[in-house]
């Protein structure tokens, strides 16, 4: 077991979230590929009113897709605090109760997508040119809703016990599988989108199988007896009381992005490839700041499990640092190869132009992004469910209310669709700075003392 488990409770904070984070962040990346791969060939196959169509969909999948991977992230980060406190029978029934939960609720929004697509996307003033393919887009992805939950509860379980490494193994193939049948399909059976769709679906369902059949073989955790599958009332209620509110928070972020894909799709078909292309790579920009917070998770987790609080602070300190780091590189990218970043997705000069633009402005904002992952991290890991909900709600009002008075009542046009984004990652941001300082200083009674001891150490 101890190959495939990491103990956090002991030893440097800076060296277990780093060697957390690499394989993990390696991990993401790939996973966004799929987004990439599927943009890039359909921009440049098939042309950018299908990647238009492909784009208008993805605040919508990310909605369904939240909504599952919330629960996940919860039974992780309730599994990760048993293991901190040395519970090992819990961390068994936490794996299998969350999984039961799992099995149910990907279907359930599944179905749901499948049937709203077309009010959700109308709701949403998608251009009729490409709504026909948006449609069918969305509710293919609603057919993998399945295999994309199963991957990550077991990613999420995988990670709560400080294995970070087996769940990247199978996203590098599934992406690779993914990449080959996008070409296959839409290039060389000229499928378009659809062909898109159904490489990500496949590409999915081999992620998804290939981890689990590893982790029941590799990880003693997962050698689930009959005996084990007893279900909990209370452990299932602590996954779904920390669990919820984070689905909740990622639907009402989803919720907040569609809010500005309306005011994206009023401005037309470039102006919608364009903020595509841009959003694509904003996603790819989020994962080192994903993976920072999922490691401080990780390591909060099992510390404050531990009734180690003073670590806990040490890797939010810590991750401050890595964070700042990391934004000076990305930003530095950004202002000087936006452009070229976006010709990878099309041809047209008109839409390279406008994403670049777009890229220059929010990498401005890039430090505010990696303060919301920071600190969003931290008070996952020590069980604060209630922020989650607290950061979707002000994310819901500042996509509601600013890109609208950017774009119109200041009169910032195309332009201030990327602008709001900074604005509202600026919000969101600083209110969840706020939280973390009314829970860590105020709630806990951590004092003054205790942490100028351990800055010191």
């Amino acid at each position: 077991m101890k190959d495939y488990t990491t103990d956090m409770t002991t030893g440097s904070p800076v060296k277990h979230i780093i060697i957390f984070a690499i394989p993990a962040l390696i991990g993401n990346v790939f996973q966004q590929i799929y987004n990439l791969a599927d943009s890039i060939i359909v921009g440049r196959f098939v042309g950018a009113s299908a990647l238009a169509a492909v784009g208008a969909t993805s605040s919508i999948t990310f909605m369904f897709f939240a909504l599952c991977n919330g629960i996940a992230s919860g039974g992780g980060i309730i599994a990760s605090q048993f293991y901190g406190a040395h519970d090992n029978g819990k961390v068994k029934n936490c794996i299998v109760n969350t999984g039961l939960i799992m099995l149910i609720v990907p279907i359930l929004f599944g179905s749901l997508g499948y049937i709203f697509a077309p009010a959700l996307l109308q709701l949403l003033s998608t251009p009729e040119d490409i709504m026909a393919d948006a449609v069918m887009y969305v509710r293919y992805m609603c057919f993998g809703l399945l295999f994309v939950s199963l991957y990550n509860y077991l990613a999420s379980m995988l990670r709560a016990l400080g294995d970070s490494k087996s769940p990247l193994y199978f996203l590098i193939i599934s992406t690779i599988i993914n990449i080959f049948l996008d070409i296959l399909f839409v290039y060389t059976f000229d499928m378009g989108i659809k062909g898109a769709a159904l490489a990500t679906i496949l590409s999915q369902f081999a992620a998804a199988i290939s981890c689990a059949i590893y982790a029941r073989r590799v990880n003693d955790f997962f050698k689930l007896k009959k005996s084990d599958f007893v279900i909990s009332l209370q452990i299932s209620f602590k996954v779904i009381k920390l669990g919820v509110p984070m689905s909740l928070q990622y639907a009402l972020i989803a919720i907040s992005s569609m809010a500005l894909q309306k005011v994206v799709n009023s401005f037309g078909t470039v102006v919608v490839a364009a903020f595509t292309a841009t959003n694509r790579i904003e996603q790819l920009i989020h994962q080192p700041y994903t993976t920072l917070g999922s490691s401080l998770s990780t390591y909060c987790g099992q510390n404050y499990g531990a009734k180690k609080l003073d670590r806990v602070y040490m890797g939010y300190k810590k991750g401050l640092l890595i964070m700042v780091i990391l934004t000076a590189a990305m930003m530095l990218v950004m202002q000087l190869f936006g452009g070229a970043i976006t010709s990878l997705f099309v041809e047209d000069p008109e839409v390279i132009a406008l994403g670049a633009l777009g890229l220059r402005i929010t990498s401005a904002f890039y430090l505010a992004l990696g303060m919301i992952y920071v600190v969003r991290g931290v008070l996952t890991g020590i069980g604060d469910a209630f922020f989650a909900l607290i950061n979707g709600i002000v994310e819901v009002i500042g996509r509601f209310t600013v890109p609208l008075l950017l774009t119109s009542y200041f009169g910032m046009g195309e332009a201030g669709i990327w602008f709001s984004t900074g604005v509202v990652w600026i919000l969101s941001g600083g209110t969840a700075w706020l939280r973390y300082f009314q829970h860590f200083y105020l709630k806990t009674g951590f004092s003054k003392k205790t942490l100028a001891k351990t800055t010191a150490s």
